[in-house]
């Protein structure tokens, strides 16, 4: 059996911890760790914790029919209707969509039943779109395309239950993959795109012809940048299944000391997952806290305290500058930028993602290092701005304007932005314009780190101050809230994800900062103070656009790429 647990919607209440302990388990107060696939034998345990849990956020696969009324319990009000409830798209209900007699609509019912759609990345997000495209009714061809030879996996596990050695890799499936009727190309990743002849050229030489494409590239680890350094026995990144069984083996024969660089959400997740084996770990971080680059100084202040306290060698403020190795090839030790010296037989280089887009190039789109250009009805913009009808793009790899933060164009690499994106997306290219729905789902995202549930709604780097708004930070059980000019743009909680739903209702409703939240466990002296947040605007841009013409029918935009 396989299960999956939205975390965007749990909120810690741990009743599936206490009726199938086995498989589910706290960390700390609120961080639950499970096994996403689990031995038959805790079916029976599994589907009365899915049918316990307050916010319906546990998925179980392969339910038999004597357990279906089970299973709509876990789901909601009729399996037929909501089978995947606990991904949840902010509030969107499906009102029903009756062809009428003209031509667009009969076009768009032949696509619905005879057309050729492709979806690029057998990701989390190629999988929610592939189930939303089946549950509303699609029954034409449908290509999956990844360049792992895996089906769907999860990722979050990798650095968490998979490190720790609880949860062995390959048993990261996601659930329902086998209810898709997929045409599966595994192993083959797509080099290039034809969006005029609608086809996608593939590492093998192979062409597929399609209708309508979906793109759910993702991402991939950013490498080291000496690419002989980055080649040294010892040396890891961590995205992949592979990655995460490479790094895990290497963890178990328990090295003298583990070097992270980056302490972003992954690299302290990964410190976190060291200290819980009881290994010696640095952390360098070039900013003045760990998480600073998405929570801000302040909040990454406590960040910083909390690895401390867990016995974590944080070194802020530097950068690794080279990697040495032995005669061998062998990781020994690295050099940071204040002089100082690291020994350490295992290296973890956790400096963020590139979005994967260069199989794109020169094919007349949107797309550069910051993503593939969007509506928010997630429809591919072509080089010139002007949205296509036939290319869409979801998750980790897409760019979008979101009305709550001024239209700005956001890239959120989340698990529920991945799952909300795609079910809009994959119900947009079968649906017509009438009955098409914006991506306007506010942007949650969580880590478990150092027995800690950190958990975020909005987007807390869009904001100016925050303030300690419940809580207390010394009991590492608080929340933060963030604003901008007046408003209340994103709020972080350290254990107390109960909170956070109330937040994302203050958020989408345009509510004013600081919240007003007298008689709920509010600090008696909490003032807004400046949030620390890094200006992301000077990183260094790698495409730009040249514009040709005078007459407006002549006039051309070419994207132009540089390193």
């Amino acid at each position: 059996m396989r299960v999956v647990v939205n975390l965007t919607r749990c909120q810690g209440y741990a009743q599936c911890a206490f009726l199938a302990p086995e498989v589910f388990r706290m960390r700390g107060a609120e961080a639950l760790m499970y096994d996403p696939e689990p031995d038959n034998a805790q079916r029976e345990r599994v589907l009365r914790a899915a049918a316990a849990c307050p916010v319906q956020a546990i998925l179980v696969d392969h339910v038999d029919d004597k357990e279906a009324a089970v299973e709509s319990a876990t789901t909601g009000p009729a399996a037929a209707a909501r089978p995947a409830a606990p991904l949840r798209t902010a509030g969107w209900r499906r009102t029903g969509w009756q062809p009428s007699p003209d031509g667009h609509d009969a076009a768009i019912e032949g696509l619905r039943r005879n057309g050729r759609l492709v979806i690029v990345g057998a990701s989390l997000a190629g999988l929610a779109a592939a189930a939303t495209l089946r549950r509303e009714g699609f029954t034409g061809s449908l290509t999956m395309i990844g360049d792992e030879p895996y089906r769907p996996y999860d990722r979050p596990p990798l650095s968490k239950q998979v490190l720790d050695g609880w949860v062995a890799p390959d048993h990261t499936g996601l659930p329902r993959v086998d209810e898709l009727h997929a045409r599966w190309l595994l192993g083959v990743p797509a080099t290039g795109l034809d969006p005029a002849g609608k086809q996608v050229h593939l590492g093998d030489g192979g062409i597929i012809d399609y209708d309508r494409i979906l793109i759910a590239t993702g991402t991939r680890a950013r490498p080291w940048f000496n690419a002989d350094e980055a080649a040294l026995d010892g040396v890891f990144v961590l995205r992949t299944r592979d990655d995460a069984a490479g790094l895990r083996h290497r963890l178990a024969g328990r090295p003298g000391r583990v070097l992270v660089i980056g302490g972003g959400f992954t690299g302290s997740e990964v410190a976190s997952a060291c200290r819980d084996r009881d290994l010696a770990v640095t952390l360098v971080e070039r900013g003045p806290t760990p998480l600073a680059g998405a929570l801000g100084g302040v909040i990454g202040a406590v960040a910083a305290d909390l690895q401390r306290e867990h016995g974590v060698d944080l070194r802020c403020g530097v950068t690794v500058t080279r990697l040495e190795g032995d005669t061998a090839g062998r990781l020994r030790r690295a050099h940071l930028s204040d002089g100082s010296i690291v020994d350490a037989e295992v290296a973890v280089v956790a400096l963020g993602a590139v979005r994967n887009t260069e199989w794109l190039r020169g094919c007349g789109l949107a797309v550069g290092d910051w993503g593939v250009g969007c509506d928010a009805g997630c429809r591919v913009f072509d080089a010139a701005g002007v949205v296509t009808d036939d290319v869409f793009v979801a998750g980790d790899v897409a760019r979008f304007p979101h009305p709550l933060y001024d239209y700005q164009f956001l890239a959120l690499e989340h698990w529920g932005n991945a799952v909300a994106q795609a079910q809009v997306a994959a119900h947009n290219m079968i649906s017509a314009p009438a009955e098409r729905w914006p991506h306007l789902a506010v942007p949650v995202f969580w880590s478990a780190q150092f027995g800690t549930n950190i958990k975020s709604v909005g987007v807390p780097t869009l904001a100016d101050q925050v303030v300690i708004a419940q809580g207390s930070v010394a009991q590492r059980r608080f929340v933060a809230a963030y604003g901008y000019q007046g408003r209340l743009t994103a709020a972080v909680g350290f254990d107390q994800g109960k909170w956070l739903e109330s937040y994302e209702g203050l958020i989408e409703a345009g509510a004013p900062f600081p919240p007003d939240l007298r008689g709920v466990d509010e600090p008696t002296d909490a003032q807004p103070a400046a949030a620390q947040i890094p200006d992301h605007r000077t990183r260094d841009r790698h495409a730009t656009v040249a514009v040709t013409g005078h007459d407006p029918s002549e006039r051309r935009a070419e994207l132009i790429y540089h390193h």
